[in-house]
């Protein structure tokens, strides 16, 4: 029997496979996508389809939609009202969520990276109460050189952020490296948990699936200056790794 060798180590995020894999997640601001989701919870499923390049009602529409959930479609219709919907399939703030360094476990098929999520602009009220209380991990391809996933747990019950208890709480996120421009994007989320409250019992549990997606520059000319500046980066920098920004 042969006995698998894990080794534990911490890591510069800008430096090695990691470095790369954050590039990765950094698409430029130009890129946009349209995309088919699939958002399902234990009592309903909805698919959903969104185009930046159409108008109206065609902009997000409804493919498919199966029972009743009202948080479900909560979820739905916050989704759908912002400006760019697109926008949380690239998870550009990782490299400022991870930090400077990281503790990363050699699990041999990928990295096992453990962090305290920092922060960063773009998150809300209940993301910076839950950098404080959650265990986050990342899973990184050191070969491919990209994320896998993305997790969040809660390690024990603690005080709600609106009162009770919040007992239970698992995030996920799941991504995914498009083929022409090698961008990593998230292709799925899934979120659980659980809370207490003046005597009775909070359950939530869904999760999206992006089943198709089609990625895009916003123009000629930024397409080409993206994949200009992709060719012109190996000449200047030889023997570093990673896209060009």
């Amino acid at each position: 029997m042969w006995l698998a060798l894990f080794m534990a180590f911490s890591l510069v995020t800008g430096s090695g496979p990691m470095d790369t894999a954050l590039s990765a997640t950094e698409a430029p601001k130009t890129l946009r996508a349209a995309f088919t989701v699939e958002l399902q919870s234990d009592r309903a499923r909805r698919v959903y389809a969104f185009d930046p390049r159409k108008y109206g009602a065609e902009r997000w529409k409804v493919l498919d939609w199966q029972g009743e959930d009202d948080e479900l479609e909560e979820v739905a219709a916050n989704w759908a009202a912002e400006a760019a919907p697109d926008g949380r399939l690239f998870p550009d703030d990782l490299r400022a969520s991870l930090g400077r360094t990281v503790q990363v476990d050699d699990r041999g098929h990928a990295w096992q990276i453990s962090f305290r999520h920092a922060p960063s602009k773009n998150d809300g009220e209940f993301d910076v109460w839950a950098a404080e209380r959650l265990q986050a991990t990342a899973w990184l391809d050191p070969v491919g050189e990209r994320f896998l996933r993305i997790d969040y747990a809660l390690p024990r019950p603690v005080p709600g952020p609106e009162g009770g208890k919040l007992t239970r709480y698992n995030q996920s996120y799941f991504l995914r490296t498009e083929p022409r421009w090698g961008i990593s994007y998230v292709s799925g989320f899934s979120v659980e948990l659980e809370a207490r409250a003046a005597f009775r019992k909070i359950e939530r549990r869904y999760s999206a699936n992006v089943v198709q997606a089609e990625f895009f520059f916003a123009s000629a000319a930024a397409q080409r200056d993206f994949e200009q500046g992709r060719t012109v980066q190996p000449q200047l920098m030889t023997g570093l790794g990673g896209l060009a920004r």
